[in-house]
């Protein structure tokens, strides 16, 4: 069976694709495609989950990942690597054709960037606290330290919350508009006490600002969703026991 996802115009010739819960073999609150290592799954079916999501994109190549910690800290792999380690980090690079590159998001933003004329390819996981501390900035330095053009970069921001169901509370506001006022905009009226966090725009913003010319939003909410993304703010407001993660990847082809 063949799992579905979603690919971006701004990174048309690179293996990526953004991936939902359809397609894979997870039972009950984690069904189906469960991509995350650190849930309470069988292990035996996260892999399962994995593999139909690396044979998807790109057959034959090695999928890795990162044991994520919401900070701004990018990795760079290559063929010397152990590709099963899962450094503490929120972004991966790589110029090696045969890596696959995966990030787990379950409301968080997933980003994927390429400069094809480099050969350089990258994944982020940007959470509100790894977009407010330069996530996306660290990618880009990374890549370039690999040989990438940042003029030439492209990104794609996968599915995530939306910005009608990020409810936050006036000191999370506050944190953005301290690091700059211009932040909000990002931030629309909610109940007294609280606003509707726009975190895709956010991390959009951040790119532009460093210099990224092309940029594309998937726009799906993945609270909103539930029979297409998990959702870890859904999952807390439902009871439910566990939550799974989405998959969202990328990768240069042998």
């Amino acid at each position: 069976m063949s799992a579905p996802f979603v690919t971006a115009p701004t990174l048309d010739g690179i293996a990526h694709g953004f991936f939902g819960r359809r397609g894979g073999v997870s039972a009950g609150d984690l069904a189906s495609l469960n991509c995350g290592l650190g849930s309470d799954d069988d292990p035996a079916l996260i892999a399962e989950n994995r593999r139909r999501v690396a044979e998807a994109v790109c057959p034959g190549a090695t999928l890795t990942g990162l044991y994520q910690v919401h900070g701004n800290r990018c990795v760079i792999v290559d063929e010397s690597s152990d590709l099963a380690s899962r450094p503490e980090a929120d972004a991966l690079a790589t110029r090696t054709p045969g890596i696959l590159l995966g990030i787990l998001t379950a409301d968080c933003v997933p980003v994927l960037f390429a400069d094809r004329e480099a050969g350089v390819v990258a994944a982020a996981h940007a959470g509100w606290k790894g977009a407010l501390a330069g996530i996306t900035d660290a990618t880009l330095d990374a890549m370039e330290g690999l040989g990438a053009n940042r003029a030439r970069i492209a990104a794609a921001i996968g599915p995530c919350i939306g910005r009608a169901s990020y409810e936050v509370d006036e000191g999370f506001v506050q944190r953005f508009v301290a690091d700059d006022p211009a932040n909000e905009r990002f931030f629309a009226a909610g109940k007294p006490g609280h606003a509707m966090f726009d975190i895709a725009a956010y991390v959009a913003a951040r790119l532009a600002a460093a210099g990224v010319a092309r940029i594309a939003i998937g726009g799906e909410d993945t609270y909103a969703l539930p029979h297409d993304y998990f959702s870890y703010r859904r999952a807390c407001h439902k009871g439910e026991n566990s939550y799974g993660r989405q998959l969202s990847v990328i990768g240069l082809a042998k």
